[in-house]
């Protein structure tokens, strides 16, 4: 498939006049300047360039895919892939390339002023821990390894469409911000992200490249709380000293009230008590007992209307239990273990019509779905900055075990994306202006 400035152009109109028939795919009329602005990026000669040179460059792109999911990452220890990304940038002519204090990896490729500050990021990270043997497999045409998807295909996907800039010449007006982020898996709290936000002022956007499916795009942050509840009280024999409050028996009426709990169906909103112990023995009043909560919800006021109701039942509970034996020997402490927030960036947003336009361009018209779920993205949702999560691209299954397999069909289309989303959200120099608005510009 080649992206000649003919094609291109024909390709966008067709796509234009079948958005009534393609469902998904351009679902609203587009924001102000997408239309030309996408038409006018993809007209570019040196765009058309990149663009091709990425889909030449898949192989290469995959076998970079595979040595990084051979880098260990495990959770609070992305060090060592850090390091390699981190020299990848400089190799790739980033000169201001660092590791940032929390651990994640920054480089600006900078545009010709006065234009938006756009992220473009992948996770370092990956959920399995230390000592993990990473040694992939091929077997019937997939590759298999823990995290050869989840995120190895977002960062090489993100280091292809560096190079494909620079071999193509492209100069853009805002500034391309690339990052390595850390923390994104498991109780990592999106730290790295978290971090970023911190370090930097005047972010104006945000994508993360996570997942496989080239058609999805992630616009709703589904956001999440996640408690530690130990219950204690005095123990003792169960014969003996019968007449003792139980931790067990607290955290048990804690349970059955979580369990009658309704949520909202709209926004979605969820709970789990995952995991609990306690006790010594069969004969003993337990002394402490322990469980885990999981709270999630696409909308950040009723994720926190559902833990104040919730909260507040726990410690019904621990009432309940003393008053039940007249005492006030059990206690309850709660600890906030996860705390991801939830956000959201409209459909009919610059942001999402550009990334949706995009992939119905480099996939020949394929549906686009918008969906939820809990990504790097939501940090910056959260704080009122456009976002999304777009994917690297390929076929995948099984993330997050040690079964995890990924297969490069069509897998340049992710980085294609990457790249004509990017181009169009920033700007190219003298061809469009960015449809990324720049705060106080």
């Amino acid at each position: 498939m080649s992206f000649a400035r003919s094609a291109l152009a024909n390709r966008f109109s067709a796509l234009v006049l079948t958005a009534a028939t393609a469902t998904l795919a351009l679902p609203l009329a587009a924001a102000p300047g997408v239309e030309s602005s996408l038409s006018a990026v993809q007209g570019d000669a040196r765009v058309a360039k990149a663009l091709d040179a990425l889909r030449a460059d898949d192989g290469r792109t995959f076998t970079e895919q595979k040595h990084i999911a051979q880098i260990p990452a495990p959770p609070f220890k992305e060090k060592v892939r850090a390091e390699y990304y981190l020299k990848r940038f400089q190799e790739l002519g980033l000169k201001d390339a660092s590791i940032a204090p929390e651990g994640y990896v920054i480089a600006t490729r900078k545009g010709s002023g006065q234009g938006p500050q756009l992220v473009v990021s992948a996770h370092l990270d990956t959920v399995f821990p230390e000592g993990t043997d990473l040694t992939l497999k091929e077997q019937d045409g997939k590759t298999y390894g823990p995290g050869i998807g989840d995120d190895a295909r977002g960062l090489a996907a993100l280091l292809s469409v560096i190079d494909a800039l620079n071999k193509s010449g492209i100069e853009t007006v805002g500034d391309l911000i690339f990052v390595g982020t850390v923390g994104e898996e498991e109780l990592g709290n999106l730290r790295g992200v978290k971090a970023l936000f911190k370090d930097r002022q005047g972010i104006d956007g945000f994508i993360s490249v996570d997942g496989i499916d080239v058609r999805r795009i992630v616009n709703r942050g589904t956001g999440s709380h996640r408690y530690e509840m130990t219950f204690k009280g005095p123990g003792g024999h169960s014969f003996a000293e019968f007449g003792r409050p139980s931790a067990i028996h607290a955290m048990g009426r804690a349970i059955a009230k979580i369990a009658e709990v309704r949520p909202p169906k709209e926004p979605k909103t969820t709970f789990t008590v995952g995991t609990v112990q306690g006790g010594t023995s069969v004969n003993a009043i337990a002394g402490e007992a322990r469980l885990t909560l999981d709270m999630r919800s696409n909308e950040e006021a009723a994720l926190l209307a559902e833990e104040k109701e919730i909260l507040a039942l726990v410690q019904d509970a621990v009432k309940e239990e003393n008053k039940r034996w007249d005492t006030d020997q059990i206690s309850v402490d709660i600890k906030l273990i996860g705390d991801r927030p939830a956000g959201s960036t409209a459909e009919d947003s610059p942001m999402v019509q550009t990334a949706q336009r995009a992939i119905a361009a480099v996939t020949n018209g394929a549906k686009v779905t918008l969906s939820g779920g809990s990504t790097d993205s939501n940090t910056a949702m959260s704080l009122g900055v456009p976002a999304m999560t777009i994917s690297g691209g390929g076929e995948g299954g099984s993330a997050h075990s040690l079964a995890e397999w990924y297969k490069p069909v069509d897998a340049y289309q992710g980085p294609q994306n990457v790249l004509l989303t990017s181009l169009t959200l920033v700007g190219v120099k003298g061809v469009s202006e960015p449809v990324l608005q720049a705060k106080g510009k």
